[in-house]
C-alpha cells in the first residue's frame, strides 16, 4: 500500500508529531511505500535544523532527518506556513534577504500542490493533528 502522511503540528507541544513519526517508520518497516510527508501548519517546525532538545530527551527533528536518508522519503516542507515561522532554505532565504537557513536535512521546501499531488498519488493521505 502506498502512503502519505500530513504532520500539522510541531514537535514537543502536540503527540501529532511523535505519533506521524512512529507510524511512518512502522509502514516503512512493514515494506509499504510512502509517498511523501508533507509538514503543514505548525508541523513545518519539525524542519529546523535549530532545534535542540535537552541531551535526555529524544530529538524529534534528527529522527525525521535519518528517516528520509534511510527510506530516501519525500519530505516536504510548505512554503507559506514556513515563511510565517522563520523557516527558510538557500533559495527562499536569498528570496527574502535573509542572512541565514534553518532547514534541517532531509526535508525541502514547496507549495501546497505537493500536498495535492501526495494525495491523488496514494492509497491513503494520513493526518496527524489539528
Amino acid at each position: 500500500m502506498k502512503f502519505s502522511i500530513q504532520v500539522n503540528e510541531g514537535p514537543y507541544t502536540h503527540q501529532a508529531s511523535d505519533s506521524a513519526y512512529q507510524f511512518t517508520k512502522a509502514v516503512l518497516e512493514k515494506g509499504h511505500e510512502v509517498f511523501r510527508v508533507f509538514f503543514y501548519h505548525d508541523g513545518v517546525n519539525n524542519a529546523t535544523r535549530l532545534t535542540t532538545p535537552p541531551q535526555d530527551d529524544r530529538n524529534i527533528v534528527t529522527r525525521w532527518s535519518k528517516l528520509s536518508e534511510q527510506y530516501n522519503l519525500d519530505m516536504v516542507v510548505c512554503v507559506a506556513a514556513a515563511q510565517r515561522r522563520g523557516i527558510v532554505d538557500d533559495g527562499e532565504a536569498k528570496r527574502n534577504g535573509k542572512d541565514a537557513t534553518n532547514l534541517a536535512p532531509g526535508f525541502r521546501i514547496s507549495g501546497l500542490g505537493q500536498l495535492v499531488e501526495a494525495g491523488i498519488q496514494s492509497d491513503r493521505l494520513v493526518t496527524f493533528g489539528d
